[in-house]
């Protein structure tokens, strides 16, 4: 029995946003991670003293890999997640610029919030604009 796939249609756009989660799913642990090890490493101070935890990065690649992919789920889980996102990171924004502190530390998260507030505002811009890009693939 052959079994055959509809493609969802190709574009450019998905695409873009889905190499742009990639991208910033690596500077987000790089952010979080790397630097802030490395930084504690070299001032001879406990290796998480810096560290951002969570695992928003992980979640920015599975997005990324369903809107290249687009299982079943994926209109569902990029509304989802860029909700979640955005209520997140507005909540974030309004605790920190009631009482900013632009250390090196929060100037490097505040950015990188800014950038994937962007991101998630464009992906569900483009769920509710262009819903036919996010049509599923059938197993």
């Amino acid at each position: 029995m052959t079994r055959f796939r509809l493609q969802a249609p190709y574009s450019g756009w998905i695409t873009f946003l889905a190499h742009l989660l990639f991208v910033l799913a690596a500077w987000s642990a790089f952010i979080k991670y790397v630097f802030p090890i490395t930084f504690a490493l070299f001032t001879d101070e406990p290796w998480a003293t810096y560290v951002f935890w969570d695992l928003w990065p992980v979640a920015h690649v599975w997005l990324g890999w369903a809107l290249l992919m687009q299982p079943w789920y994926t209109r569902w889980l990029a509304v989802s997640m860029s909700v979640i996102e955005i209520i997140i990171i507005l909540t974030l924004f309004a605790l920190f610029l009631a009482e900013p502190d632009w250390s090196s530390w929060k100037t490097n998260w505040f950015v990188n919030k800014v950038f994937v507030l962007s991101a998630f505002t464009l992906i569900l811009a483009t769920v509710a604009v262009k819903p036919e890009l996010f049509r599923t693939r059938s197993s």
